[in-house]
């Protein structure tokens, strides 16, 4: 299926309908919703960040051409095991009128956790070929984002190794192009009279944020510099944190009494 089936649109289709199509499915397929679908969301994901992406959809419309020759009757597993023998591929490259230079490709793709997005880190992968077994030692880039493909040059001698991330959803933060998005319970006295609350970055940070006083349920407060990081640069996305109201279980009956008598009529 491609990533146009994916969101239900043609070829031709234009940005504005991309964007509406991918908004429609990734609500109805995301996980927090009842009768979400966690693999579907992902792969609704990726085609948008795809073909919302101008430089990344011309590169999906127009893919690279391959050499002839096939797969070479090389193996390729990550180290969890996963054949991708279906990612070989061999290339050739050289200039008119010199002999060409063999490059075998190869192309997989693994899953990530968004904490590793955030750091970066990096992961072993397992190369068998017809003359033994390579360990590969790959970095994942600080602020990958999910379905985005990098080409390592150097990690195989005489070949090519481009590795596609998918990042797995986090319990606690959804990621929003290089925004963060969180929810924090407040209960609704707070809401009413303002306050501090404690929240929690992805970098494990614990930060006081300000709730003014008479903040309406739903509201949402930006913590700047607290996301993900911007690949190629030093520049850091902001976290969003959605306020969540709930009724304390135990309220002072003078509140109560208050509360009545200040309700408006």
């Amino acid at each position: 299926m491609t990533h146009y089936e994916t969101l239900g649109v043609s070829k031709t289709a234009t940005p504005d309908e991309i964007k509406k199509a991918y908004r429609k499915l990734a609500s109805k397929h995301h996980p927090d919703k009842e009768g979400g679908n966690t693999e579907k969301f992902k792969e609704i994901q990726v085609a948008y960040d795809i073909l919302s992406n101008v430089q990344k959809r011309q590169e999906y419309d127009n893919p690279p051409s391959f050499g002839p020759r096939g797969f070479g009757g090389f193996e390729f597993h990550g180290n969890d095991g996963v054949d991708i023998n279906d990612f070989l591929r061999q290339v050739y490259s050289g200039q008119r009128g010199t002999s060409r230079q063999m490059h075998q490709m190869y192309r997989t793709t693994i899953g990530i956790t968004l904490d590793e997005a955030y750091t970066g880190s990096n992961r072993t992968l397992t190369l068998k070929t017809q003359t033994g077994e390579n360990l590969l030692n790959i970095d994942i880039p600080k602020g990958i984002q999910h379905g985005h493909c990098t080409k390592y040059t150097d990690v195989i001698e005489g070949g090519i190794l481009v590795v596609e991330f998918r990042i797995e959803p986090h319990v606690k933060f959804e990621r929003r192009g290089n925004d963060l998005y969180s929810v924090q319970p407040i209960s609704v006295l707070d809401l009413i009279v303002g306050g501090t609350i404690e929240v929690t970055t992805i970098g494990n940070k614990t930060m006081s944020v300000h709730v003014p006083p008479m903040t309406q349920p739903g509201m949402q407060l930006k913590m700047t510099g607290q996301g993900m990081p911007i690949m190629g640069s030093t520049l850091v996305g902001d976290q969003i944190v959605l306020l969540k109201p709930f009724i304390p279980a135990k309220i002072d009956k003078e509140i109560t009494e208050s509360i009545l008598r200040h309700r408006p009529i």
